[in-house]
């Protein structure tokens, strides 16, 4: 009898750990698909850095990106040079760092539909210019149309 609790909690713990590896791969294998301007350079930095992250990216060249945001509910406001989506439909406007991307990912967001960086700040992933930085916030973005601050990036270091 004894035996049978033995593999009985053997068979417990052997479920667990598989299911923590099963988390774990997934935290691992994000992807996005990154919709563009084929001229834009700073889209390109930033698809490197999330690359860079372990993130991997496909991507699509439109001369118009408009349609596309307004498809995925990004208000103007909240707007930026290009959209990457993932899978589950999230949406990520903008210079956000990989290191929030995995976070919010990581998450339950209920009523959100993304992360947004606006305005191309001096510094963020893709807009680096020297050792030049412009402090920001990461928005999340909701899906009634209104934000609040995800998180603050005061330093370039703070981004990684």
């Amino acid at each position: 009898m004894s035996n049978v609790r033995i593999y009985l909690a053997l068979f417990a713990l052997a479920s667990i750990a598989l299911n923590h590896l099963t988390i774990a791969k997934e935290i691992k294998n994000i992807s996005l698909h990154v919709h563009k301007t084929p001229t834009c350079g700073c889209c390109k930095l930033w698809i490197d850095h999330i690359n860079e992250q372990k993130i991997s990216t496909t991507f699509e060249d439109l001369p118009y990106l408009d349609n596309v945001k307004t498809e995925f509910g990004i208000m103007p406001n909240y707007r930026s040079c290009h959209t990457a989506v993932s899978p589950e439909g999230y949406v990520f406007e903008g210079h956000v760092p990989a290191k929030f991307i995995k976070r919010f990912l990581d998450e339950e967001h209920d009523g959100s539909i993304g992360l947004s960086v606006p305005a191309m700040p001096l510094g963020s992933p893709g807009m680096e210019v020297g050792d030049r930085f412009m402090p920001y916030k990461v928005l999340l973005l909701k899906k009634d149309g209104t934000s609040e601050v995800y998180a603050e990036v005061s330093s370039y270091e703070e981004q990684f």
